[in-house]
């Protein structure tokens, strides 16, 4: 009985000393909790973090000493040094082939689009006429563009030409050309010359229209361009008449081909005048003025000003 008291005891004491052996030692068990599941406190980051941006003992930056970080940032500097170089060869050979007067391939340039003036806000034109203040910043619009075709100033840069042929001119490609002139005066009515207010405040108001410049290029083959205009939706009686200038609005072969603005540098662009004098008043008029000639297209609906152009003129009395 003793002996199996004993036994008894010494079987309740194993589980007491156990216990006791987990709680003397708690910093072993949390260890071997860590080292299991593999968590860190944010102190533990932090602290790998400084060592890593500058570890003391090594002496290392981002795990890599001075001598280390020097070699590589000399390397990369020598790289990018030689990949500038190549680029930079790449690119001085590419432009020894291109000419920066004419253009190497002009295979797919499109026939001309035109543009108008004056030209403020979009492309609806409209004013009272009994209002000044509503067509006068039109009429300084126009003074400030026909200001480089003034008759002096043509007469002093350009030179007359033959009327109905192309201005060829020969020699190298770094060669001066001439100019014709284009005399604002050529525009009669619509010149701002008679009349300042070119018909604006008479309810008759001028629009310029000028092709856009294509290097070498030659508009008609050989027969003038000329303009015409009419409603574009609507009633073809709010448009009842229209005149043109010069002549029969159009452009003479002789300002034709262009040579590129190094070259051409006194050139300037012919223009059309449409002096529209009787409009239908109070209404939005739509109206569409378009190229005709040989080789002119002006029937692409995706775009409204190749070969065309489409404005709107609203007349307050």
């Amino acid at each position: 009985m003793e002996m199996t008291a004993a036994s008894e005891g010494g079987t309740r004491q194993g589980p007491e000393n156990k216990h006791e052996e987990k709680v003397q030692d708690p910093d072993r068990g949390e260890a071997e909790t860590k080292a299991e599941m593999g968590n860190k406190t944010w102190a533990d980051l932090a602290g790998e973090m400084k060592t890593f941006l500058w570890n003391p003992e090594d002496r290392t930056c981002m795990g890599r000493t001075a001598k280390s970080w020097g070699l590589i940032l000399l390397f990369y500097f020598i790289f990018y040094t030689c990949l500038a170089g190549m680029f930079a060869f790449c690119m001085y050979v590419m432009l020894l082939t291109l000419s920066p007067y004419t253009p190497t391939y002009r295979d797919r340039v499109s026939p001309p689009g035109v543009m108008i003036r004056p030209y403020l806000n979009g492309f609806t034109i409209a004013f009272n006429v009994s209002k000044p203040s509503t067509w006068q910043p039109y009429v300084d619009s126009m003074h400030q563009f026909l200001a480089a075709y003034d008759d002096k100033v043509q007469e002093e840069k350009n030179i007359e030409c033959v009327s109905g042929q192309y201005f060829i001119q020969g020699g190298n490609d770094s060669e001066e050309k001439k100019a014709c002139q284009f005399k604002r005066s050529l525009l009669q009515n619509c010149s701002g010359i008679e009349d300042p207010t070119f018909g604006f405040s008479k309810g008759q108001p001028c629009i310029l229209l000028k092709m856009n410049r294509i290097i070498g290029y030659r508009p008609g083959a050989g027969v003038p361009v000329n303009v015409d205009c009419k409603v574009q939706k609507g009633n073809e009686s709010d448009l009842r008449s229209v005149d043109f200038y010069p002549g029969n609005g159009t452009f003479d072969l002789m300002y034709y081909p262009y040579y590129g603005k190094l070259t051409h540098v006194n050139y300037t662009s012919p223009l059309v005048a449409m002096h529209f004098t009787d409009v239908k008043r109070n209404s939005l008029v739509h109206i569409q003025c378009k190229l005709n000639g040989k080789g002119i297209i002006n029937d692409v609906n995706s775009d409204r000003f190749l070969g065309r152009i489409i404005f709107t003129l609203s007349i307050g009395k």
